[in-house]
């Protein structure tokens, strides 16, 4: 794609690695118009995206994926040349308690989405996945990582969703011609993330003195990205990648979760005594590990944040912005 002011429109933005995703899009390429939509829903904040509300190359608008007159009518304003679609249910327990709205938005909204792609014939549809749809992988075995080849075995309704998702995107490709990609990440970390996520939840419990839960014995095993690197990837898809193509972006960082948590107390010089162990969540995947040779050899691109350095950014981060997860963790909030 040349250097043309692109019309992108980014679904899921005002979530975590939506919002993050909108701000390096407008660093890097502030030519560009983003056009930011969001439902607003627990896991969305308005608040993250402040510092870019009165940019003129952005506009915010309050829609859900799944109303398709909505959604037509702002293809209809709008013309994007490409759709970044970040919404989405993700979180999941709250899958597993209620699965219903996760085929929704991840599922049907998607297809929505699509549909208006594919009648106002935009450039590229990207959809944003996770390493999840994979299933999980044994702990005993460090030699096994998820390909762009490896079966989808997903394990929870969460991934489930996904999965099903990333099948219709596919679909869409093959019988509508429609240009897709699809990116599969690993586990991202970073400043405006849902505290009900391991890293933020451990970080504000842990500030408060509160009990920090950790489910089973904590020997789950997750491969850490740091979320500006994600974004990086994402706008190099966009630009080079191949029409049609899987790419998986992991960030070469897998860590045990009660390594983490001990880690990010040791930092706050809080006491482990803090830490206390629940029943592990059901069907729970033991491991995931990205093998991100695909995305390096054909376009170049590697993690540039070691695990080291992320979590000292995000854990300052958490500090310097308590009125931002104050305000969040007063809404729709369950600490699991």
């Amino acid at each position: 794609m040349g250097r043309k002011q692109l019309r992108i429109l980014v679904t899921g933005g005002a979530g975590f690695i939506g919002s993050n995703f909108v701000f390096h899009m407008l660093k890097k390429h502030p030519d560009y118009h983003i056009i930011c939509l969001d439902a607003l829903t627990y896991a969305g904040n308005l608040s993250t995206l402040k510092d870019v509300m009165d940019n003129p190359q952005f506009k915010f608008i309050r829609r859900d994926i799944r109303d398709r007159n909505a959604i037509d009518a702002v293809f209809t304003e709008y013309h994007p040349d490409i759709v970044v679609n970040f919404a989405a249910e993700s979180h999941v327990d709250r899958s597993i308690e209620n699965p219903g709205i996760f085929l929704e938005t991840n599922i049907i909204g998607t297809s929505v989405l699509m549909d208006a792609s594919k009648k106002y014939g935009v450039s590229r549809f990207h959809q944003v996945s996770t390493d999840e749809v994979y299933g999980d992988l044994p702990l005993d075995r460090p030699d096994l990582l998820f390909k762009e080849t490896t079966p989808l075995h997903t394990s929870s309704p969460y991934s489930a969703s996904k999965a099903s998702a990333d099948l219709l995107v596919q679909a869409y490709h093959r019988t509508y011609g429609l240009p897709v990609t699809i990116s599969r990440c690993s586990n991202n970390y970073g400043p405006y993330q849902f505290p009900e996520k391991l890293i933020p939840l451990m970080i504000i419990n842990a500030l408060n003195d509160k009990k920090l839960p950790v489910y089973g014995k904590g020997i789950n095993v997750r491969d850490w990205l740091y979320v500006e690197d994600h974004c990086k990837a994402i706008d190099l898809i966009l630009h080079k990648g191949k029409d049609g193509e899987i790419y998986n972006i992991g960030g070469h960082n897998e860590m045990r979760n009660i390594d983490i948590v001990k880690l990010i107390l040791k930092k706050l010089n809080k006491p482990e005594s803090l830490i206390e162990f629940v029943a592990d969540r059901k069907g729970h995947d033991q491991r995931y590990a990205i093998d991100p040779e695909k995305i390096h050899t054909e376009l170049d691109w590697l993690p540039e944040t070691m695990f080291a350095d992320g979590i000292e950014k995000t854990i300052d981060w958490y500090l310097s912005n308590e009125d931002w997860w104050q305000e969040t963790t007063r809404t729709n909030y369950i600490f699991i």
